[in-house]
């Protein structure tokens, strides 16, 4: 039986097989590659790996008994390391690989043009060359966009709708794994005279630097951060989000996790949701459109529709400590007007999290 005969790829990005392909289970232990884009030791990376399997014994299949995964870690900043996994899954030749990040969907599409690759979160497939088109990725790849571009202009004013007295926000990215550095710098530029704010960039492209560039910043005055998601960044949270709270640089993030670290305010989607089924708390009207992802039989990659995503909204207490913080909740009351593309974000509910202690709001 062909690959594209019994793959079900991901549906809101669990992995599921079609009825008829679950009766021939006992034909041969199907295989699963999994590549990784941060290091083994990263709880969120952990968190999404294990709901992917999660979802697969909801539907059946468990590893070591019907089906075999096999997981790549790579380190991040290291490209070389990257493509030698992704060689290395490739050489495996799995029925699927569930691709992390953009950097790993680069590595094994560079690798092979007929395994259906499955990736988790892209900021820019389009941009990337991964799929043509939404509707239609075309190619062997497809599932989730984590961003509509225009979030960066958002960030840009939620931080100055925050911490008003910023004039000059440093944009904190590693040059190495942001092949889509422009997805987000161009309409983070575009939105920053409308607030009043230049842009400086600040490439760091090893966690030494990052201490030396993040105090540059906050010597100078009004000065503000927006740090860009890579996996860079996000290997490196802890080490970020400290140094901004030393210094007291008001910033933004793009992902919760900075924000349970005790980084100021993020906006944007809950990545581990991204490798679930059905997540509590997705969308009727995102259920009710076609799924991201269904390689079943008669179909391949190429027809399955990439999804976009939904995104929440924290702001932490104890991250605004030490800045000069007026208008909180503003910024907070104003993202439930921002409608773009398919996206209409609302507020849905807003609590604290004694455990946390942050200011959580939920889309619609």
């Amino acid at each position: 039986m062909r690959r594209r005969d019994f793959i079900t790829g991901i549906a809101g990005s669990a992995v599921a097989w079609p009825l008829a392909a679950r009766a021939q289970q006992a034909d041969r232990m199907r295989k699963i590659g999994v590549l990784m884009g941060w290091p083994e030791s990263d709880p969120e990376a952990q968190s999404e790996r294990a709901a992917f399997i999660h979802e697969l014994q909801k539907l059946g299949w468990a590893d070591g008994r019907n089906l075999r995964i096999d997981t790549r870690w790579a380190a991040p900043a290291d490209p070389e390391s990257m493509h030698r996994l992704a060689k290395q899954l490739v050489a495996l030749q799995p029925d699927l690989i569930l691709s992390q990040s953009t950097p790993a969907t680069t590595a094994l599409l560079q690798e092979t043009r007929t395994i259906p690759v499955i990736f988790g979160i892209v900021a820019d497939p389009i941009g990337s060359g991964f799929v043509a088109s939404f509707p239609r990725p075309g190619g062997n790849a497809t599932d989730f966009a984590v961003a509509e571009p225009t979030q960066a202009g958002k960030w840009a004013e939620l931080l100055k709708e925050i911490a008003p007295q910023v004039t000059r926000v440093a944009v904190l990215f590693n040059p190495a794994m942001t092949t889509f550095a422009e997805f987000w710098l161009k309409p983070f530029k575009a939105a920053a005279p409308s607030f009043a704010v230049e842009v400086i960039l600040a490439p760091v492209h090893d966690p030494s630097e990052l201490e030396s560039v993040i105090a540059t910043q906050a010597r100078e005055p009004n000065s503000g951060l927006f740090v860009m998601p890579d996996a860079f960044t996000i290997t490196y949270r802890v080490e970020v989000t400290s140094l901004t709270a030393r210094y007291r640089l008001p910033a933004v993030y793009g992902y919760r996790f900075f924000a349970e670290l005790g980084g100021l305010l993020s906006y944007g989607e809950d990545l581990t949701d991204n490798f679930r089924s059905h997540p509590e708390g997705r969308k009727a009207e995102r259920a009710s459109r076609p799924g991201p992802c269904q390689v079943r039989v008669g179909n391949q990659p190429q027809d399955c529709q990439s999804a976009r995503p939904n995104h929440s909204f924290v702001i932490t207490r104890h991250g605004r400590r030490g800045h000069r913080i007026t208008t909180p909740f503003t910024a907070a009351q104003n993202v439930c007007f921002w409608h773009k593309a398919d996206m209409a974000i609302a507020l849905h509910d807003v609590r604290f999290s004694g455990k946390a202690n942050i200011i959580h709001m939920e889309p619609t």
